[in-house]
């Protein structure tokens, strides 16, 4: 495995959306040699938001690119690697204000990143909790994903399905039949807050395709939202083969 840190940031204010969807909307989307990881049976999607700050790319900050927004579609999958399974994440889609992400991570990871206008807001209520929403233009239409959060915060409880949701150390892009792109992602555990009054308010279709808004337009099967901490993304390698 490369020892290479290729970036370095801080992950702040995840908030996490969960929908179980039907398997064989996933199936496309499958890196090879990976499979489906599932929470008592069922395969979930997460609508994500969270913010990127001090970002370091090969250890350089890059002006304009050290703080901003990102909202990505991502599923779960585990990866049997001949001495243990991983627990991983793939992304179906990732959103941020800024090109230069896109033209960079999609060129050397396969990523599926897209810019779009951007923002977000945190505002403290008098009642305990903080309301936090992110939003990104697309086709004149700001697209929400948002909640409540209470500001009480405590560790992740072992074998929860907050556990399930957080605690994927591993990403897997697909890049062909035979080949897969895996890279290392580093954090300490995080701690989690109870989550209320969710929304996620977008054109399903337009961003995602038309087979994953029946899925999206029902209620998420949970909610959950994290401190955040800093995070290193390692150099990827690829995946040729199933091991032996």
């Amino acid at each position: 495995m490369a020892k290479i840190k290729f970036l370095e940031a801080e992950w702040r204010n995840l908030l996490m959306l969960n929908y179980e969807v039907a398997p064989e909307v996933l199936e496309p989307y499958l890196p090879a040699y990976t499979q489906l990881d599932l929470w008592e049976g069922k395969a979930l999607v997460s609508m994500v938001g969270f913010m990127f700050m001090n970002t370091r790319v090969l250890g350089i900050k890059w002006p304009g690119h050290v703080n901003f927004e990102e909202v990505n579609l991502r599923f779960y999958v585990r990866y049997y690697d001949g001495r243990e399974w991983k627990r991983g994440a793939v992304f179906i889609s990732e959103i941020v204000p800024k090109r230069i992400i896109p033209l960079v991570a999609n060129n050397l990871y396969n990523e599926h990143y897209k810019a779009m206008p951007m923002r977000h807001s945190i505002i403290p209520g008098a009642d305990g909790r903080t309301e936090y929403l992110y939003e990104w233009k697309l086709n004149g239409r700001w697209n929400k994903l948002g909640a409540m959060v209470d500001n009480s915060f405590l560790p992740i409880e072992p074998g929860s399905a907050e556990e399930f949701i957080f605690e994927h150390y591993w990403g897997y892009n697909l890049i062909n039949q035979q080949t897969t792109l895996e890279y290392a992602v580093e954090h300490i555990p995080w701690e989690v807050a109870p989550v209320s009054n969710a929304v996620f308010d977008a054109d399903v279709a337009a961003l995602y395709g038309k087979q994953f808004e029946l899925f999206l337009s029902k209620e998420p099967q949970s909610s959950f939202f994290a401190k955040g901490s800093d995070v290193a993304v390692r150099v990827a390698q690829r995946i040729k083969g199933a091991p032996k």
